[in-house]
């Protein structure tokens, strides 16, 4: 493909040499233009592969040129030849601050102007094949990345049924919980990468589960006391169990297996902690779960109506949640439904929760 060569001189003796001696490249068509405002307008609509401006020109000379050109977004890398007289350093320094490539003095020598432009081409061509090579590794690196997302994902997938295996809750309860999760963090506000962070981290929130004893764990009635203060460990376990990975998932998923039984009034457990000092990760997975647990059902209970799990979420709101997370919560309450029916409990399917 021919190489755009642009050309802007408000004499036309030099437009018609200028144009001469660039088809004698070979593989380059040049476009004129007398009037400075005019080749901007076509620079600023069309790549070129080199722009070729004097600098004495009338209603906008070749700095003033430059300047606006370089301002052009996506133009910030042509080449850019300006043609100067030999007593002009003072512009050529000012020009060199704008952004020009190269200088010709005049009058033009036309081998000089010939390999000038040749030249200033090959430059042009060498900044495209490094921006392609630069735009092709970081597709590379984009499917590398994605490789390791999903082996991470997989790993949340396996240590989330692990505890799943070991407590009658259904893969669909932690798919709900997960995207409860995310919509909140949606609605406070959170970045996109962090609604995703909780969406893949929020599974793990009771993998401490695998720590706790049968007898305990699946016990059908009430726990006494002492089996109470046993259960509350899998907190702690959980957040042993996934602290130290270099996986951002799963150091998510440690701070919310370690927080999400915290209430907001400083009354929930392991450490008591209180308002905002309970991390944001474990105050909405708090809410999440709470919700779609008391809407389940379980070998040991039956499933809340909405309107009572709701009623319950809402006179807990500063008690044992975080008001904001409960009001972006039944803010979103038809995304709440939506969410339910897409994850039932006879239709929970683990890779799903990879959909957002």
């Amino acid at each position: 493909m021919a190489h755009q060569v642009l050309i802007v001189d408000d004499n036309a003796i030099n437009l018609v040499l200028f144009n001469a001696l660039v088809k004698k490249q070979g593989n380059a068509e040049s476009h004129s233009f007398s009037d400075a405002p005019e080749g901007l307008a076509w620079a600023q609509a069309n790549e070129a592969d080199l722009v070729i401006v004097d600098y004495m020109m009338p209603t906008l000379n070749g700095l003033e040129f430059i300047e606006r050109l370089r301002a052009t977004p996506g133009r910030e890398m042509v080449p850019i030849l300006m043609i100067t007289a030999n007593d002009q350093k003072e512009i050529r320094y000012r020009a060199l601050q704008a952004g020009a490539s190269d200088f010709l003095t005049k009058p033009v020598d036309q081998v000089e102007f010939s390999v000038r432009v040749a030249n200033l081409l090959a430059l042009g061509d060498a900044q495209r094949q490094l921006s392609r090579r630069a735009e092709w590794l970081a597709e590379e690196v984009a499917k590398a990345t994605e490789k390791v997302v999903q082996r991470e994902v997989e790993t949340v997938v396996r240590l989330s049924r692990a505890a799943e295996y070991r407590d009658p809750e259904t893969g669909a309860h932690i798919l709900r919980m997960a995207h409860y999760s995310k919509l909140i963090a949606r609605g406070l506000g959170l970045s996109e990468t962090d609604q995703e962070l909780i969406l893949r981290a929020a599974p793990l929130h009771d993998i401490g589960k695998v720590g706790i004893a049968d007898a305990i764990l699946l016990k059908p009635g009430k726990l006494t006391v002492e089996e109470f203060e046993l259960m509350k460990m899998h907190a702690v376990y959980g957040y042993e169990i996934l602290k130290d990975s270099s996986s951002d998932i799963l150091q998510a998923g440690a701070t919310i297996a370690l927080g999400h039984h915290e209430k907001f009034n400083g009354k929930g457990y392991p450490h008591g902690l209180a308002g905002e000092d309970i991390p944001t990760f474990s105050r909405i997975v708090a809410v999440a779960d709470v919700f779609d647990a008391l809407t389940s059902e379980r070998p040991y209970k039956k499933a809340w109506s909405l309107d009572d799990a709701a009623k319950f979420i809402h006179q807990e709101a500063g008690q044992h949640f975080d008001p904001r997370c409960v009001d972006t919560f039944f803010q979103h309450w038809d995304e709440v439904l939506a969410i339910r029916q897409r994850f039932r409990d006879e239709e929970g399917q683990w890779p799903s929760m990879l959909g957002g």
